[in-house]
Protein backbone atom coordinates (compact mmCIF):
# COMPACT_ATOMS: atom_id res chain seq x y z
CA UNK A 1 0.00 0.00 0.00
CA UNK A 2 1.36 3.15 -1.04
CA UNK A 3 1.84 6.61 1.46
CA UNK A 4 -0.47 9.45 0.48
CA UNK A 5 1.13 12.67 -0.24
CA UNK A 6 3.04 12.68 2.65
CA UNK A 7 0.61 10.96 4.71
CA UNK A 8 0.90 7.15 6.12
CA UNK A 9 -1.48 4.44 6.16
CA UNK A 10 -3.60 5.44 9.28
CA UNK A 11 -2.89 9.11 9.40
CA UNK A 12 -6.10 10.19 10.06
CA UNK A 13 -6.48 7.41 13.02
CA UNK A 14 -7.09 9.03 16.59
CA UNK A 15 -4.15 8.41 18.78
CA UNK A 16 -5.33 5.42 20.82
CA UNK A 17 -3.22 4.16 24.05
CA UNK A 18 -4.12 0.06 25.23
CA UNK A 19 -6.08 0.51 28.60
CA UNK A 20 -3.55 0.74 31.37
CA UNK A 21 -3.53 -1.80 33.98
CA UNK A 22 -3.71 -1.16 37.39
CA UNK A 23 -3.62 -2.85 40.55
CA UNK A 24 -1.00 -5.75 41.94
CA UNK A 25 0.97 -8.49 39.98
CA UNK A 26 -2.40 -11.10 39.90
CA UNK A 27 -4.75 -8.68 38.34
CA UNK A 28 -2.44 -7.43 35.42
CA UNK A 29 -1.75 -11.00 34.57
CA UNK A 30 -5.58 -11.43 34.80
CA UNK A 31 -6.45 -9.11 32.54
CA UNK A 32 -3.52 -10.51 30.19
CA UNK A 33 -5.00 -13.55 30.79
CA UNK A 34 -8.59 -12.35 29.36
CA UNK A 35 -6.75 -10.34 26.50
CA UNK A 36 -5.33 -13.14 25.08
CA UNK A 37 -7.84 -15.61 25.62
CA UNK A 38 -10.30 -12.90 23.16
CA UNK A 39 -7.55 -12.62 20.58
CA UNK A 40 -7.37 -16.55 20.24
CA UNK A 41 -11.35 -16.12 19.92
CA UNK A 42 -11.33 -13.69 17.50
CA UNK A 43 -9.01 -14.92 15.37
CA UNK A 44 -10.94 -18.32 15.56
CA UNK A 45 -14.20 -16.60 14.81
CA UNK A 46 -13.05 -14.62 12.01
CA UNK A 47 -11.38 -17.16 9.94
CA UNK A 48 -9.54 -14.79 8.18
CA UNK A 49 -6.03 -15.68 9.21
CA UNK A 50 -5.63 -19.49 7.83
CA UNK A 51 -2.76 -19.24 5.68
CA UNK A 52 0.94 -17.57 5.89
CA UNK A 53 0.24 -14.77 3.59
CA UNK A 54 -3.05 -13.62 5.42
CA UNK A 55 -1.19 -13.55 8.75
CA UNK A 56 1.73 -11.72 6.74
CA UNK A 57 -1.06 -9.32 5.81
CA UNK A 58 -2.27 -8.60 9.44
CA UNK A 59 1.23 -7.93 10.68
CA UNK A 60 2.12 -5.40 7.95
CA UNK A 61 -1.18 -3.23 8.41
CA UNK A 62 -0.46 -3.37 12.16
CA UNK A 63 2.81 -1.60 11.30
CA UNK A 64 1.24 0.80 9.18
CA UNK A 65 -1.60 1.72 11.25
CA UNK A 66 1.06 3.22 13.28
CA UNK A 67 -1.54 5.94 15.00
CA UNK A 68 -3.31 3.11 16.81
CA UNK A 69 -1.69 0.60 19.15
CA UNK A 70 -1.12 -2.58 17.57
CA UNK A 71 -3.48 -4.50 19.56
CA UNK A 72 -6.24 -1.94 18.19
CA UNK A 73 -5.03 -2.02 14.79
CA UNK A 74 -5.74 -6.03 14.84
CA UNK A 75 -9.25 -5.49 16.20
CA UNK A 76 -9.95 -3.26 13.55
CA UNK A 77 -8.41 -5.03 10.77
CA UNK A 78 -10.33 -8.42 12.31
CA UNK A 79 -13.69 -5.95 11.73
CA UNK A 80 -12.92 -4.31 8.09
CA UNK A 81 -10.42 -5.92 6.34
CA UNK A 82 -9.04 -3.22 3.90
CA UNK A 83 -9.68 0.16 6.28
CA UNK A 84 -7.27 2.49 4.97
CA UNK A 85 -8.47 5.67 7.81
CA UNK A 86 -10.31 5.60 11.20
CA UNK A 87 -10.95 8.34 13.69
CA UNK A 88 -13.71 9.26 16.40
CA UNK A 89 -16.63 10.98 15.01
CA UNK A 90 -15.73 14.15 17.31
CA UNK A 91 -12.03 13.83 15.70
CA UNK A 92 -13.36 13.64 12.03
CA UNK A 93 -15.58 16.68 12.91
CA UNK A 94 -13.11 18.94 13.97
CA UNK A 95 -10.27 17.89 11.98
CA UNK A 96 -11.51 16.75 8.64
CA UNK A 97 -14.69 18.60 8.49
CA UNK A 98 -16.70 15.11 7.73
CA UNK A 99 -19.54 13.47 9.66
CA UNK A 100 -20.09 9.46 10.23
CA UNK A 101 -23.50 8.47 7.78
CA UNK A 102 -26.44 7.90 9.00
CA UNK A 103 -26.14 4.53 8.95
CA UNK A 104 -23.06 4.24 9.32
CA UNK A 105 -21.38 1.43 11.29
CA UNK A 106 -19.13 1.83 14.19
CA UNK A 107 -15.69 -0.07 14.75
CA UNK A 108 -14.59 -0.95 18.28
CA UNK A 109 -10.96 -0.30 20.06
CA UNK A 110 -9.81 -0.76 23.19
CA UNK A 111 -9.70 2.72 25.31
CA UNK A 112 -8.31 3.51 28.91
CA UNK A 113 -10.74 3.63 31.30
CA UNK A 114 -13.26 2.93 28.79
CA UNK A 115 -12.99 -0.19 28.04
CA UNK A 116 -14.13 0.69 24.82
CA UNK A 117 -14.18 3.41 22.07
CA UNK A 118 -16.06 4.10 18.80
CA UNK A 119 -14.48 4.95 15.17
CA UNK A 120 -15.25 5.35 11.56
CA UNK A 121 -14.02 3.97 9.17
CA UNK A 122 -13.58 6.74 5.98
CA UNK A 123 -15.41 5.38 3.79
CA UNK A 124 -18.42 5.57 6.43
CA UNK A 125 -18.03 9.48 6.70
CA UNK A 126 -19.02 12.56 4.63
CA UNK A 127 -18.82 15.92 4.07
CA UNK A 128 -15.50 18.08 3.05
CA UNK A 129 -13.60 16.34 0.19
CA UNK A 130 -10.64 14.27 1.62
CA UNK A 131 -7.18 15.53 -0.04
CA UNK A 132 -6.30 13.99 -3.76
CA UNK A 133 -4.90 10.43 -3.69
CA UNK A 134 -6.55 10.01 -0.13
CA UNK A 135 -8.59 6.84 -1.89
CA UNK A 136 -6.22 3.62 -2.67
CA UNK A 137 -8.44 2.88 -5.37
CA UNK A 138 -10.00 5.53 -7.36
CA UNK A 139 -12.13 5.86 -11.29
CA UNK A 140 -14.19 8.03 -12.97
CA UNK A 141 -16.87 7.79 -15.41
CA UNK A 142 -20.74 6.91 -16.30
CA UNK A 143 -21.06 3.30 -14.76
CA UNK A 144 -24.05 2.84 -12.28
CA UNK A 145 -25.20 -0.09 -10.07
CA UNK A 146 -27.80 -1.04 -12.09
CA UNK A 147 -25.42 -1.88 -14.77
CA UNK A 148 -22.84 -3.50 -12.40
CA UNK A 149 -25.63 -5.51 -11.16
CA UNK A 150 -26.66 -6.27 -14.97
CA UNK A 151 -23.20 -7.88 -15.30
CA UNK A 152 -23.41 -10.29 -12.05
CA UNK A 153 -26.24 -11.28 -13.37
CA UNK A 154 -24.47 -12.11 -17.08
CA UNK A 155 -21.82 -14.03 -15.00
CA UNK A 156 -24.08 -16.23 -13.23
CA UNK A 157 -24.88 -17.40 -16.52
CA UNK A 158 -21.24 -18.40 -16.81
CA UNK A 159 -20.91 -19.98 -13.63
CA UNK A 160 -18.75 -16.98 -12.19
CA UNK A 161 -20.44 -15.88 -9.19
CA UNK A 162 -19.97 -12.37 -7.73
CA UNK A 163 -19.86 -11.59 -3.92
CA UNK A 164 -21.01 -8.11 -2.32
CA UNK A 165 -18.42 -7.65 0.56
CA UNK A 166 -17.96 -5.14 3.66
CA UNK A 167 -14.56 -3.88 3.11
CA UNK A 168 -12.22 -1.01 4.06
CA UNK A 169 -10.68 1.01 0.81
CA UNK A 170 -7.64 -0.42 0.71
CA UNK A 171 -9.61 -4.33 -0.38
CA UNK A 172 -10.99 -3.96 -4.05
CA UNK A 173 -11.76 -7.15 -5.08
CA UNK A 174 -10.41 -10.94 -5.50
CA UNK A 175 -11.31 -13.70 -7.58
CA UNK A 176 -10.83 -17.44 -7.55
CA UNK A 177 -12.17 -21.31 -7.99
CA UNK A 178 -14.24 -22.37 -6.10
CA UNK A 179 -15.43 -25.74 -7.44
CA UNK A 180 -12.80 -27.37 -10.01
CA UNK A 181 -14.04 -30.36 -11.81
CA UNK A 182 -12.77 -32.75 -14.02
CA UNK A 183 -14.31 -33.31 -16.86
CA UNK A 184 -13.24 -30.65 -19.35
CA UNK A 185 -16.73 -30.26 -20.88
CA UNK A 186 -18.70 -28.86 -17.45
CA UNK A 187 -17.98 -25.19 -16.58
CA UNK A 188 -15.49 -24.59 -13.19
CA UNK A 189 -16.89 -22.76 -11.11
CA UNK A 190 -15.47 -19.17 -9.84
CA UNK A 191 -16.21 -16.43 -7.27
CA UNK A 192 -15.10 -12.75 -7.78
CA UNK A 193 -15.40 -10.55 -4.72
CA UNK A 194 -16.47 -6.92 -5.37
CA UNK A 195 -16.20 -4.19 -2.45
CA UNK A 196 -19.53 -3.26 -1.87
CA UNK A 197 -18.85 0.49 -0.07
CA UNK A 198 -16.75 1.41 -3.80
CA UNK A 199 -18.54 3.63 -5.98
CA UNK A 200 -19.53 1.86 -9.50
CA UNK A 201 -16.99 3.13 -11.91
CA UNK A 202 -14.62 1.72 -9.41
CA UNK A 203 -16.51 -1.18 -9.04
CA UNK A 204 -16.36 -2.36 -12.39
CA UNK A 205 -12.62 -1.49 -12.52
CA UNK A 206 -12.34 -4.07 -10.04
CA UNK A 207 -14.65 -6.59 -11.82
CA UNK A 208 -12.14 -5.44 -15.64
CA UNK A 209 -9.50 -6.57 -13.58
CA UNK A 210 -10.65 -9.59 -11.70
CA UNK A 211 -12.11 -11.20 -15.18
CA UNK A 212 -8.67 -9.84 -16.38
CA UNK A 213 -6.93 -12.66 -13.96
CA UNK A 214 -9.48 -15.13 -15.00
CA UNK A 215 -9.32 -15.33 -18.77
CA UNK A 216 -5.44 -14.32 -18.85
CA UNK A 217 -4.88 -17.95 -17.53
CA UNK A 218 -3.99 -17.01 -13.89
CA UNK A 219 -6.36 -19.33 -12.68
CA UNK A 220 -5.51 -22.33 -14.80
CA UNK A 221 -7.06 -23.00 -18.31
CA UNK A 222 -10.69 -23.54 -19.17
CA UNK A 223 -11.89 -24.82 -22.26
CA UNK A 224 -15.33 -24.48 -22.33
CA UNK A 225 -14.60 -20.30 -21.90
CA UNK A 226 -11.47 -20.99 -24.55
CA UNK A 227 -9.17 -19.51 -21.66
CA UNK A 228 -5.20 -21.14 -22.63
CA UNK A 229 -3.15 -22.64 -20.68
CA UNK A 230 -0.42 -20.62 -19.78
CA UNK A 231 2.96 -20.90 -17.55
CA UNK A 232 2.12 -18.88 -14.64
CA UNK A 233 4.06 -15.50 -14.39
CA UNK A 234 5.11 -13.82 -11.49
CA UNK A 235 3.42 -12.06 -9.04
CA UNK A 236 4.58 -8.57 -10.49
CA UNK A 237 3.54 -9.85 -14.62
CA UNK A 238 0.59 -11.16 -12.70
CA UNK A 239 -0.77 -7.75 -11.77
CA UNK A 240 0.89 -5.85 -15.14
CA UNK A 241 -1.05 -8.25 -17.01
CA UNK A 242 -4.27 -8.00 -15.69
CA UNK A 243 -4.30 -4.03 -14.43
CA UNK A 244 -3.83 -3.87 -18.31
CA UNK A 245 -7.19 -5.69 -19.11
CA UNK A 246 -8.60 -3.89 -16.38
CA UNK A 247 -7.14 -0.54 -18.55
CA UNK A 248 -8.53 -1.59 -22.21
CA UNK A 249 -11.66 -2.63 -20.63
CA UNK A 250 -12.39 0.26 -18.84
CA UNK A 251 -10.95 3.01 -21.12
CA UNK A 252 -12.78 1.20 -23.75
CA UNK A 253 -16.63 1.45 -21.87
CA UNK A 254 -15.78 5.31 -20.67
CA UNK A 255 -14.37 4.56 -17.30
CA UNK A 256 -11.04 6.45 -16.05
CA UNK A 257 -9.42 3.85 -13.59
CA UNK A 258 -6.23 4.71 -11.82
CA UNK A 259 -4.10 2.25 -13.56
CA UNK A 260 -0.79 4.02 -13.31
CA UNK A 261 -0.96 4.59 -9.34
CA UNK A 262 -1.71 0.78 -8.91
CA UNK A 263 0.84 -0.39 -11.78
CA UNK A 264 3.53 1.75 -9.90
CA UNK A 265 3.21 -0.94 -6.80
CA UNK A 266 4.72 -3.23 -9.16
CA UNK A 267 6.52 -1.21 -11.97
CA UNK A 268 9.85 -0.08 -10.91
CA UNK A 269 11.25 2.84 -13.21
CA UNK A 270 13.92 0.56 -15.00
CA UNK A 271 11.46 -2.68 -15.09
CA UNK A 272 11.77 -5.00 -17.99
CA UNK A 273 8.79 -6.34 -19.22
CA UNK A 274 10.01 -8.60 -21.68
CA UNK A 275 8.00 -11.30 -19.97
CA UNK A 276 4.43 -9.66 -19.79
CA UNK A 277 2.37 -11.16 -22.86
CA UNK A 278 0.94 -8.60 -24.80
CA UNK A 279 -0.81 -11.30 -27.34
CA UNK A 280 -2.50 -12.81 -24.10
CA UNK A 281 -3.41 -9.04 -22.40
CA UNK A 282 -5.55 -7.96 -26.04
CA UNK A 283 -6.74 -12.02 -26.20
CA UNK A 284 -7.84 -10.88 -22.41
CA UNK A 285 -9.16 -7.98 -23.11
CA UNK A 286 -11.21 -9.15 -25.52
CA UNK A 287 -12.82 -12.22 -23.71
CA UNK A 288 -13.81 -9.90 -20.84
CA UNK A 289 -15.81 -7.47 -22.82
CA UNK A 290 -17.88 -10.61 -24.51
CA UNK A 291 -18.53 -12.10 -20.86
CA UNK A 292 -19.47 -8.66 -19.82
CA UNK A 293 -21.89 -7.96 -23.79
CA UNK A 294 -19.46 -5.11 -23.88
CA UNK A 295 -18.69 -5.69 -28.01
CA UNK A 296 -21.68 -3.71 -29.03
CA UNK A 297 -19.50 -0.89 -29.88
CA UNK A 298 -16.73 -2.98 -31.62
CA UNK A 299 -17.29 -2.53 -35.61
CA UNK A 300 -15.32 -5.69 -36.74
CA UNK A 301 -15.10 -8.87 -35.70
CA UNK A 302 -13.65 -10.58 -32.26
CA UNK A 303 -10.31 -12.25 -33.17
Amino acid sequence: MKSVRGMEMGAFATTAKQPSLFGGQEEAEADADAARSMLDQLLADSRLYRTTQEYQSLLDFVVRLRNFAPFNAMLLQIQKPGLMYAASARDWCERFERRPKEDARPLLILWPFGPVALVYDVQDTEGKDLPDGVNAFAAAGTMTAVRMSGFVALLARKNIVAEWIDAGDGKAGAIGVSERVTDPEVLVKYKVSINRNHAPAVQFATLAHELGHLCLGHLGPNKLLKIPERPRPVLKDLEIEAESVAYLVCNRNRVKPDSQTYLSEFVATNTDIDSVDFYQIMRAAGQVETLLRLTAHTKFGRH
